[in-house]
């Protein structure tokens, strides 16, 4: 898969841990959600969104996957607290 938008993960790398999902994500050929569950089990469908679990469930980081394309798209990251008050949910993607 080719992660675009990758400058803000580099942005939130530098305080969290974020680079693991990227290695693996950026080698990955994924075709539907049950693949991307079999590397990443907490994986799940919101919306039109894909939520990635990150450190422990710490962090969300939320993504658009066009898995024809292979493309994943980073929408945001976010700690647990900003996920939970839903305000990234306003996405016209959502």
């Amino acid at each position: 898969m080719h992660v675009i938008s990758y400058r803000r993960l580099r942005e939130f790398t530098n305080k969290h841990a974020l680079e693991n999902w990227h290695k693996i994500a950026s080698q990955a050929i994924w075709y539907n959600l049950v693949e991307v569950q079999t590397v990443f089990p907490q994986a799940e469908a919101v919306g039109n969104f894909t939520v990635f679990n990150i450190k422990g469930n710490r962090y969300r980081l939320i993504t658009s996957i066009d898995y024809q394309k292979r493309l994943i798209y980073i929408k945001y990251v976010l700690t647990h607290a900003e996920y939970d008050k839903e305000q990234w949910k306003n996405d016209p993607y959502f």
